[in-house]
C-alpha cells in the first residue's frame, strides 16, 4: 500500500508538473535562432548571441538552469501560451498589440530596423519607391506589419518567410528587390558575409515606434506576474552589476540598452 501511495504521489506531482509547465530550478526561453547577431545557431548545434548570452546571464543571477526551446517565430505567443516555455527572448519588441495577449519584462535593448537593397539601386524604406518591389519580411516579424501597413497600399509587394535565412537566400538571388529586418541583424546576417557583398542599407533606420515598440523584452504570460517580477529583478541586476554592459560590448559598438 505504501509503495502504491508512493507511486501515486509521484504520479501527482509529475501531472502537476505538466500543469504549470515549469521546473523550480529551470527557466525555458522560446527562441527563433535566425536572427544573428541576436541568436543563431553554431556548427555544432549549440546556440549563440546576444539574447542567448542575456538569457544564461538572467538564469545564472535567479541561480536557475537555461533552456532553450526553439520556435519559429510567427508562433511564439501561440506556443508561450500553450506553455511550451516560460517566456519569449527572441528580439521580441514590446508593442502594443503584443500586450494585448502576452506581458513584457523590462525593456533589453531597442533595435532599428532597415531595408537592404543591391548596391546603387536607389531603393528608399517610403511606400512611393517600394511600389512595384517585392520585399522579403519574416512572417509575424513588426517589419512584417510595417510594411504591409505601410508600403502595401502603395503597390509593394511584401513577401513572408518563416526565417530570415529564407529572406536573405532570395534576396541574394534576385527573387526579392529587398529585405527589411532589424539593422544589426542584416548588418551581421548578410552584409558582413561574402554573399552581402553586392549589397547595402538602403536609406536611414526606420525608429517609428510601431516597429520598435517600447524595445526589445522578455514576453510572458499574462498569468504569470512571479515569472515577470524575477526576470525584471534580475535584469535590474545585471545592469547593477555591469553584466550586462559587458555582454552588450561583446556586439555593439554603441549603446543599444535605449537608456
Amino acid at each position: 500500500m505504501l509503495r502504491l501511495n508512493l507511486q501515486c504521489a509521484t504520479l501527482i506531482c509529475g501531472l502537476a508538473l505538466a500543469a504549470t509547465g515549469q521546473a523550480a530550478d529551470v527557466i525555458r526561453f522560446g527562441v527563433d535562432p535566425s536572427y544573428p547577431p541576436f541568436e543563431q545557431k553554431q556548427p555544432d548545434g549549440s546556440l549563440a548571441g546576444f539574447d542567448i548570452d542575456l538569457g544564461n546571464a538572467l538564469c545564472a543571477e535567479l541561480k536557475k538552469r537555461c533552456v532553450w526551446v526553439e520556435q519559429t517565430f510567427d508562433g511564439m505567443i501561440p506556443a508561450l501560451k500553450a506553455r511550451k516555455f516560460d517566456g519569449i527572448l527572441s528580439a521580441f519588441s514590446d508593442t502594443a498589440a503584443r500586450r494585448q495577449q502576452v506581458d513584457f519584462s523590462q525593456r533589453l535593448y531597442v533595435a532599428p530596423s532597415s531595408l537592404i537593397a543591391k548596391k546603387g539601386s536607389s531603393l528608399l524604406p517610403t511606400a512611393a519607391s517600394l511600389k512595384g518591389k517585392s520585399i522579403g519580411v519574416v512572417q509575424g516579424s513588426l517589419q512584417e506589419s510595417y510594411a504591409k501597413s505601410e508600403w502595401a497600399p502603395a503597390g509593394a509587394a511584401i513577401q513572408s518567410y518563416q526565417t530570415q535565412d529564407q529572406v536573405f537566400g532570395d534576396l541574394t538571388t534576385g527573387r526579392l528587390d529587398a529585405s527589411f529586418q532589424a539593422s544589426a541583424q542584416g548588418d551581421m546576417g548578410l552584409l558582413q558575409k561574402p554573399q552581402g557583398k553586392d549589397f547595402a542599407f538602403a536609406g536611414e533606420p526606420i525608429t517609428d515606434k510601431s516597429i520598435i515598440g517600447n524595445g526589445v523584452a522578455i514576453g510572458v504570460r499574462k498569468d504569470d506576474p512571479a515569472m515577470r517580477q524575477q526576470l525584471d529583478s534580475a535584469i535590474a541586476a545585471l545592469h547593477t552589476s555591469g553584466e550586462y554592459q559587458r555582454i552588450a560590448s561583446k556586439y555593439f559598438s554603441y549603446d543599444v540598452s535605449g537608456e
